[in-house]
């Protein structure tokens, strides 16, 4: 599954606009008497030369205003938007990379139908009321789905829990509107955005029963390490929106992040490992193998478990 914010979090992409340049042609050489043509510039018709430094410094603040507003273009009207938090970015090393791919017509089909229902966008405007969102279920936090098979399954077999599924993927986030709408579970709810907005300012305190983060990016380059979506920053912002007694479920077949995980969570003060001998838990029956996980155990990989409960 891939990894969103806060999940399975993700590193922010390279800034898409770039400065505009004020360019002028060469005089061209005319036969005499003739003068020579005059130079043209791009934009106005002046010389490089004629533009003055303030000029400049307008029509290149223009160009990262175009730029800026066409990331916050949805992709689909009344879709997922392209930037939700526009105004609360910050610089932070981020989990996630956000990517686009192709969108196939039955996802975009349920963008388009479902997201005005069933999705938000994780904006940081405001706090999410989760018992009118889910009608008083109760609510885990799943941080990055993937293309959404494994929550699909999870909503079905459990109708009487809520699931708050949080991605940046598009595609995804498409299908899994369509395959909870297939199945009838109304339990969905699809955010779309970084998690550490979602945990840090739209989140009342205690008010999640539960987060599962299946199968993050593990970052496997040790420069990539402080990539990873399981730090103590992470668990700091992850223990006030948790019920005492919510469980914290991670799976993760890439044994060095295993060991990371474990490490950090048993450190952590407000949380507790409900795994009798300190160590891995098997895999609860709630949890779906899914396919990418399938593939990984066909490779010889060994998944882990962890699940900690909040003190």
């Amino acid at each position: 599954m891939s990894e969103q914010p806060l999940n399975h979090a993700p590193a922010p992409a390279p800034e898409e606009a770039a400065e505009a340049t004020v360019t002028g042609s060469a005089p061209a050489a005319a036969p005499e008497p003739a003068a020579a043509a005059p130079a043209t510039g791009s934009a106005t018709g002046s010389t490089a030369a004629d533009v003055t430094p303030e000029e400049a410094a307008a029509l290149r603040a223009a160009s990262f205003e175009r730029a800026r507003r066409l990331r916050q273009e949805p992709r689909f009207p009344g879709g997922p938007a392209a930037d939700p938090a526009g105004s609360h970015h910050e610089r932070r090393i981020r989990s996630f990379q956000p990517r686009r791919s192709r969108v196939t017509t039955g996802q975009q089909e349920a963008l388009e139908r479902l997201w005005p229902k069933w999705g938000l966008d994780i904006d940081g405007k405001r706090v999410l009321d989760l018992a009118g969102l889910f009608d008083g279920l109760p609510v885990v936090l799943e941080i990055g789905f993937g293309m959404g098979e494994a929550t699909a399954q999870m909503a079905a077999e459990d109708p009487g829990t809520g699931i708050l599924a949080v991605d940046v993927h598009t595609p995804g986030q498409g299908n899994l509107l369509g395959l909870a709408d297939k199945a009838g579970s109304t339990n969905v709810r699809v955010a779309n955005g970084d998690a550490v907005i979602l945990l840090r300012e739209m989140l009342a305190p205690e008010s999640l029963d539960g987060l599962r983060v299946y199968f993050p990016d593990p970052w496997p380059k040790a420069r990539h390490h402080k990539r990873r979506l399981i730090q103590p920053e992470f668990l700091d912002l992850v223990a006030p929106v948790l019920k005492p007694g919510a469980i914290v479920h991670c799976a993760t077949d890439w044994e060095p992040y295993a060991e990371q995980m474990l490490e950090v969570l048993t450190a952590h003060p407000r949380f507790a490992n409900t795994a009798a001998d300190g160590g891995y838990a098997p895999r609860p029956a709630f949890r779906p193998l899914t396919r990418f996980e399938g593939q990984g155990l066909d490779k010889g990989h060994v998944v882990h478990d962890l699940l900690f409960a909040r003190i």
